[in-house]
């Protein structure tokens, strides 16, 4: 008698279904993008001293893993030809103003790069700008970042001209997902197409002037005094000054005047300590439109530079005693 074998056989069947079934996320390579940051500084007021600011946004976009936080680690570079100490510069075609960019708008933090062989550091300047951007369930998500210019205070000796920033990397991002890690993190990359900042500097000019103050006389012999004129033009810029006759003028002769009477006093303006030769009412940028002495002519630096008004009252019969006065306007062509 022979034992019967027998054999059976059980079928498994495993069926896939989407992850999104079974609760599990499907992990995808990250990318992100930036956009470009250009701005203009306009017409920058070099004599005031003062600072000029500027601001201009840009985006960043990514996507990847739903839920998961992207570290972006954005850089901003020292641009076309910075100094030998590492400071930005806007260039014109002979000249250059020094400016920085910073991540806030009091602008107390300046703008760098995260030191990487990728994104060389910006010497002064190390460090860019951190920010984390949740990518939430739809796996992507973008932010709009502001960057914060400054043409800096105390250039006045900048000349006119149109002057232009430009970096062809800037802004530029390191990225990766977010961990313990600080910026830079990960070895992902991307640039901007680059970025370009402009200013104009135009030709400018400034005057004061202080009193001229014949005194008490008796107008018995000549009275001299002198004012100053003190012009602050743009470096290079040519000038001239004239002064009108004032306000009681008859014909070409200057006078003073006692109050709202009738009394007069002649008295004269001179472009030199030996009164010889009369100031005239009109120039030109660069000569004297009544010829040789009639005005004074100069060139800016952008620092103040003086002038010597020298007045005389000459020997005449004083119609009255009291106070006479009169205004004369300055004008300084440029």
């Amino acid at each position: 008698m022979r034992a019967a074998t027998m054999a059976a056989w059980i079928a498994f069947t495993l069926v896939l279904t989407g992850s999104n079934m079974l609760g599990v996320d499907v992990a995808r390579a990250q990318s992100c993008s930036i956009t470009t940051a250009s701005g203009s500084f306009g017409n920058v007021s070099i004599l005031s001293g003062a600072a000029d600011d500027s601001s201009s946004t840009f985006s960043v976009s990514c996507t990847g893993t739903a839920n998961q936080t992207v570290r972006l680690c954005i850089n901003w570079g020292a641009g076309n030809s910075p100094d030998g100490s590492g400071n930005r510069l806007l260039h014109s075609s002979t000249d250059s103003l020094r400016l920085d960019f910073f991540t806030n708008a009091a602008r107390t933090t300046i703008w760098g790069s995260w030191g990487s062989s990728i994104f060389p550091v910006y010497t002064p300047y190390p460090y860019g700008f951190q920010q984390d951007l949740a990518l939430g369930s739809s796996g992507s998500n973008s932010v709009v970042l502001t960057v914060y210019g400054r043409v800096y205070a105390n250039q006045q000796t900048a000349t006119p001209g149109s002057y232009s920033w430009t970096s062809g990397g800037s802004p530029s991002l390191q990225y990766g997902y977010a961990s313990s890690t600080s910026c830079p993190v990960g070895g992902l990359t991307t640039s901007s197409s680059g970025s370009t900042w402009t200013a104009t500097v135009l030709a400018d000019a400034n005057v004061s002037v202080t009193s001229m103050n014949f005194g008490s006389t008796s107008l018995s012999s000549n009275i001299d005094s002198t004012a100053t004129i003190t012009v602050q033009a743009t470096n290079t810029t040519p000038y001239s000054i004239s002064l009108d006759n004032g306000v009681n003028a008859s014909g070409s002769q200057r006078r003073v005047r006692l109050g709202a009477t009738s009394n007069y006093l002649n008295y004269n303006l001179y472009t030199d300590s030996a009164r010889t030769s009369l100031w005239s009412t009109t120039s030109s940028t660069t000569s004297c439109t009544g010829g040789a002495g009639t005005c004074i002519t100069g060139t800016g630096t952008g620092s103040n530079q003086t002038v010597t008004i020298y007045g005389r009252v000459p020997t005449q019969s004083a119609p009255a005693t009291g106070v006479f006065v009169d205004n004369v306007v300055i004008t300084v062509t440029f």
